[in-house]
């Protein structure tokens, strides 16, 4: 696995210099999951984001009545897990490999030591998440405002 060119393409490094990524490329842990296996469960205790090298994972909130129910499914490059990085809070839903996935993991720890070494290249990947988040936000509004109507 090329950890570098992966990172290049994700949404989350957008701007970042090759010295930033070749950091994150060393801090990064490649993780692989089976079609069916779960990353993590909702309420966990959060210290890592994922980055999707190959395959998809679905994303699944308990509903009401404590049913799974998918809210979303992401791919190649996408990249979740980050709320809890970013909130400190438990884990907001499972995420559960679709298919046979790899993963590079960046733990909050690796994270904090790619600031304390590059605090601009930091700065930007909190302001690429900010983005993406602000993206699903916007989705999620569309989505009940249908339901809505």
């Amino acid at each position: 696995m090329e950890k570098l060119a992966i990172l290049e393409k994700s949404p989350l490094f957008v701007s970042l210099h090759p010295e930033e990524l070749d950091m994150l490329a060393e801090l990064s842990q490649e993780r692989k999951f089976t079609a069916g296996e779960v990353v993590f469960n909702e309420g966990d205790v959060g210290d890592s984001l994922y980055v999707i090298v190959s395959g998809a994972v679905n994303i699944l909130r308990k509903d009401k009545n404590g049913k799974q129910r998918s809210i979303a499914v992401l791919k190649e490059g996408e990249f979740f897990g980050e709320m809890s990085l970013i909130d400190k809070e438990y884990r907001s839903a499972t995420c559960s490999a679709m298919t046979d996935v790899e993963l590079l993991k960046l733990t909050n720890e690796n994270l904090h030591s790619f600031a304390r070494v590059y605090k601009n290249g930091f700065t930007l990947v909190v302001i690429n998440i900010a983005r993406v988040l602000s993206l699903r936000l916007r989705e999620t509004s569309e989505k009940l405002a249908e339901c809505i109507q």
